[in-house]
């Protein structure tokens, strides 16, 4: 079968599941690597394999401009200086950590050869990277709060280029490309920072010109080459093409897509986007599940699971110690936002990218890529099924995201009693008989019952129904004033300049709202 005709099937695959997942209480991401395993046990596919090169060149750019352009640059200042802690000191210290465990508990098995500390330091850097996909889907039908969100993709977004730099020197190192370790130095912020010079220049070409464009299909074309451009255009001058897209995204989103004048634009813009994440998403995670060697993770299970643990702690570590920094400052958070920040550092695709990238002539590299796919499994099933209970334990939850789950089982109570009424007219009408009209109540009183329960433990205050209620009239207020102010600028009654300025302030003030309702 043609690799055409394979990918075919697995997006049809990954729509069967998209549409599974709705109906049970499981992450898509998660349900996707476990029929990868088994699709994958059974050999019943030959898919392409998951090369450096599909992985890093193909897959990588849109999913990492894609969490760009969403994220706002005000948002990402406001707790820049967390962020930057677990970024680049929380990478290189979760890596020394990993490290630190696998070096010495490696000599203890006989099935392995002993790691020594640059190849310690070469795994715990390709496990360093986080990928929350699972996490933050979850978190977006739950209603964690918005901070939280934005701290844990921010996170993702940026330490990606981070754990990949430190990944790259530490193969240099290995290979014997690298000199001292102040050239490492060098050569880190060398990489990372022109890297971010390069994806700036690229995002405010984009933007400047998106200012100018009335067409949906050109705008998605511009930003499509800005997505791969800054990452490839960064890759061929020899620096960090991951910091570049990211600096693109943010510049692309910030300064090009939220100023586009036409929301019709702006939403098809966003949107094919979204499209282009949930299918690289779904391909990745299916393909991993092809990819993993049971048999070889399944003899080197123990130490795979010393490795996980090695990850876990460091991540806690880390995590913690950015708590304890920042908690007598403003840029504070929960110590239960630590533990969920933790538990949702959930290991993915750019981990498994990197062990790929090892050069087939290390002699190691067999070893590392099963520990690598070993601690990924283990996180996407262990953490992101979790993830939920935990999140509801410690109280998480937002009073916003309470009166959600209020609101939809009361609408779910009283649907079931629509269908009840309904069967009975049916009844009465002689179109229904007594024995199935009796059958379908006692199911229906049996689901409406359950429900009643779950809602009974749902504490919703006055204050806070009320306080949603203000928040989603202001929002649609400022949403329908928006929407008068494109027309007088359409009308020519307001100049471009007044519109402009005008509907930045309106951004300001739905952004205000958007934290308030978080």
């Amino acid at each position: 079968m043609s690799y055409e005709s394979v990918i075919l099937i697995l997006f049809v695959i990954a729509s069967i599941v998209a549409v599974i997942t709705r109906y049970i209480n499981l992450p898509y991401t998660i349900a996707l690597v476990a029929v990868g395993l088994m699709l994958g046990g059974l050999h019943l596919l030959h898919p392409p394999s998951l090369t450096q090169e599909l992985l890093y060149s193909v897959f990588l750019p849109p999913l990492i401009f894609e969490a760009a352009i969403h994220l706002r640059a005000s948002e990402l200042w406001r707790d820049g200086w967390p962020i930057a802690t677990l970024v680049i000191p929380g990478v290189i210290a979760s890596t020394l950590l990993t490290a630190a465990v696998m070096v010495p508990v490696s000599v203890h098995f006989a099935q392995i050869n002993a790691i020594t500390w640059p190849v310690g330091i070469l795994f715990g850097a390709a496990v360093a990277a986080t990928d929350p996909v699972a996490v933050v889907s979850l978190f977006n039908k739950l209603g964690a709060p918005r901070r939280l969100r934005l701290l844990i993709e921010s996170e993702s977004l940026l330490n990606d280029g981070t754990s990949i730099v430190v990944f790259i020197l530490a193969m240099q190192y290995i290979l014997g490309h690298l000199g001292t370790p102040q050239d490492a130095v060098v050569d880190f912020f060398r990489i990372v920072g022109f890297g971010l010079l390069v994806g700036a220049i690229v995002g405010l070409a984009t933007a400047a010109v998106m200012h100018h464009l009335d067409d949906a299909m050109i705008t998605i074309t511009l930003t499509t080459i800005a997505a791969y451009g800054s990452f490839l255009i960064a890759d061929r001058l020899g620096v960090s093409g991951v910091m570049s897209t990211v600096a693109a995204g943010l510049i692309t989103g910030g300064k090009g897509l939220s100023e586009i004048l036409f929301p019709s634009i702006r939403l098809a813009t966003e949107t094919f986007w979204e499209y282009i994440a949930f299918a690289m998403n779904s391909l990745i995670f299916l393909l991993m599940g092809f990819a993993v060697n049971l048999t070889l993770l399944w003899e080197l299970s123990p130490i795979v699971l010393i490795a996980y643990g090695s990850v876990l702690a460091a991540r806690f570590f880390v995590v913690t110690g950015t708590w304890a920094v920042f908690y007598p400052t403003n840029h504070k958070f929960p110590f239960s936002w630590a533990a969920v920040m933790t538990w949702g550092g959930l290991r993915g695709a750019l981990s498994m990218v990197l062990a790929l990238s090892i050069p087939d002539s290390f002699a190691l590299k067999e070893l590392i890529v099963t520990l690598v796919f070993g601690v990924v499994l283990i996180s996407i099933f262990v953490q992101g099924m979790t993830m939920s209970p935990l999140m509801k334990i410690l109280g998480i939850l937002s009073p916003v995201s309470q009166l959600k789950n209020y609101e939809l089982l009361k609408t779910e109570i009283l649907l079931y009693q629509d269908i009840m009424e309904k069967m009975d007219k049916l009844h009465k009408r002689r179109f229904l008989s007594a024995e199935s009209l009796e059958s379908l109540t006692n199911e229906y009183q049996t689901k409406i019952d359950a429900l009643s329960e779950e809602l009974n433990k749902i504490e919703v205050d006055k204050e806070t129904l009320v306080k949603e209620e203000v928040l989603k009239t202001k929002r649609r207020m400022i949403m329908e004033e928006t929407k008068a102010l494109l027309e007088r600028y359409q009308s020519g009654t307001i100049s471009l300049e007044v519109y402009k300025a005008v509907k930045h302030e309106f951004d300001s003030q739905l952004f205000e709202l958007e934290n308030m309702g978080a």
